[in-house]
Formats: C-alpha cells, structure tokens, sequence
C-alpha cells in the first residue's frame, strides 16, 4: 500500500493515502535511501509504501520503504556537518519568500538556494513579501533585484497579505494552480500569513519578529503539506536561517548560474573555475558588468566553501 507523507515531526509521520484519508505511520526500522546520507530519509513529498499495525486500540502504519523521488531540495543540515538536511520532496515548483527587512533575506542565500533547486531542476519563483513596509531606498533596491532576477529566468513576485492592490494571492494562486509547491524562506518573512491567506484553513500560527534581533521567530515547528484542492498542494516548513550547498562538485557550480553558464562556454580552458584563468570569458563579463557583482561574489562564496549565516 502506498500514502504520501503530508506531514513530518522527527520520529512520527502524517500519510496521504489513496482514498484521501490520513494515517499516522512511522518508519520501520532505520530507512536509508542509496547514496544519500541525510539527517531525515523521509521527507514531505515522498511516496512510502506501508503497511498497517496496531497498538491497542490504535491502527497506525509502518513505512517499509521510500518510492524513487523526482527530485528533492536538500541544504547542508549545518555548518559542521557533513550530511544533508532534506527540505520536500517531489516539487512542481518553490516558493522563495524574500524580505528586504525585518528579517533581511541575504543575496548569498537567495543564490545559494537557487543553485540547489536548479541542480535538482525545481523552476523557483521570488516572492518579495511585506512591500506595505518597502522605504523608498527600499523600493528602488527591490526594482534592480526584480530586473536582475527576472533576466535570468526566476519570476518575481511582490506581495503583501495587507494591501490587495497587489493582488498578491490572485498572483500566487494563478502559477502554483495544479502543482506540488515548496513555501520557503527566513523565519519570519510571512510563509505562514501567506499560506493563511491562501488557505486559512491551514491556521498555521503567525508570529512577529523579534525586534533586539530582526530575526524571525519559528512560528512553523514541523513540514507540512496542506492542499488547496485535490491537485495542488503547498508544502510549508521551519523557516532556514541558513542555506548550505552540498552534494554538488566544484566544477558543476558554474552551470546553475544562467549567467555564468552562458559565458563559461567562451573560456580559453574546458576546467576554468573562472577565479584568475587567463582569457576567462566569465571574469571579462564581471569587469564589464555583463554579470552582476553580486551574483559573481556568491559564485565564489560557494565555490570556497563558505557558508554565509544572514
């Protein structure tokens, strides 16, 4: 028998089965998928396959084993650690939601979780939330990262659950209609008021942000996947203060920047990591500003290994 796990709390799991109810269930035993070494082997997403015991009074399901994934979003579960964290499993699509402030999401992780849905070939759409709060410094600051990011193929999205002038949730409703969807981000930048918004049904507990800090508080303890209607479902999780790149070599980094991708193919040499090479058509495209600071500084922040924790 097969059920989609809709929800993850560490030890126990919400399954989806295939008549539409829902059934606690944990895992049997230690579950170890093939060539990946992750603190979590089940995932939101995933398709188990089970079977049912019961306790008592009390039926429950044991997870056997995982179906094959589509693909995953995973992150490096720490700054010491060696192993993967894996976010969801099994995405149409992720939802990036960006603050400018009050908690400021940083370019470095906006890029780095980027790179990793494109390595996995999950498309990611920028959701930049709270515009009600944007200064006018602010504004024109969110307009550049609108035209950078849109030309390299993200879609952006401004939005702010106060102001329907944005027709942010018509927005959002309008590009995740019939797909399985990731809602991801700082603690604190509103995934949970826009998921409310969306589907108060949810009731997902809202939280403010801690003002000593300008961090978010965790108001979203486990993964959870609520749908919308019987094909489109939204996945939310814990918010990420930091976004570690793993499982991903040296050489491959360049080809999920678009923009590095595209002008890598004119470097004199096949192995250019684009640092100091000679005749390096991706540094030339830097000094010109054909790519943007920005993007080339997190290129090489990911290429050095150094994870960036705001």
């Amino acid at each position: 028998m097969l059920g989609i796990v809709i929800k993850s709390t560490g030890s126990w799991y919400k399954l989806k089965l295939e008549d539409g109810s829902g059934l606690d269930a944990r895992a049997k035993g230690k579950i170890r998928l093939k060539d990946i070494k992750t603190t979590n082997p089940i995932a939101v997403g995933d398709t188990v396959e089970y079977e049912l015991e019961s306790g008592g009074d009390v039926v429950y399901g044991v997870i056997k084993s995982i179906e094959k994934r589509n693909n995953y979003i995973i992150r490096k579960s720490n700054k010491l650690s060696k192993q993967g964290q894996i976010i969801a499993a099994n995405l149409d699509l992720a939802l990036l939601v960006v603050t400018l402030s009050s908690p400021k999401t940083s370019l470095g992780f906006i890029d780095r979780f980027l790179v990793m849905a494109g390595a996995y070939h999950i498309p990611v759409t920028l959701v930049f939330n709270k515009v009600d709060t944007y200064t006018n410094e602010e504004t024109t600051y969110y307009n550049n990262l609108k035209e950078l990011y849109e030309s390299l193929g993200y879609p952006t999205v401004l939005t702010s659950i106060y102001d329907k002038a944005y027709e942010p949730l018509q927005q959002l409703a309008s590009s995740i209609e019939g797909k399985r969807v990731l809602i991801s981000g700082h603690s604190g930048v509103g995934k949970s008021s826009l998921l409310n918004a969306m589907l108060p049904a949810a009731a997902q507990r809202v939280n403010s942000v801690s003002v000593m800090h300008q961090k978010g508080k965790h108001t979203t303890t486990f993964a959870e996947m609520f749908y919308l209607n019987e094909q489109t479902a939204i996945i939310d999780t814990p918010g990420i203060r930091d976004f570690g790149i793993i499982d991903i070599a040296e050489t491959e980094i360049g080809h999920y920047f678009p923009e590095i991708r595209h002008f890598m193919k004119q470097c004199k040499f096949n192995d250019c990591k684009h640092l100091n090479e000679p005749e390096c058509a991706v540094i030339n495209a830097y000094e010109t500003g054909e790519i943007a600071a920005s993007r080339y500084y997190n290129y090489l922040s990911i290429l050095e290994n150094k994870d960036i924790f705001d």
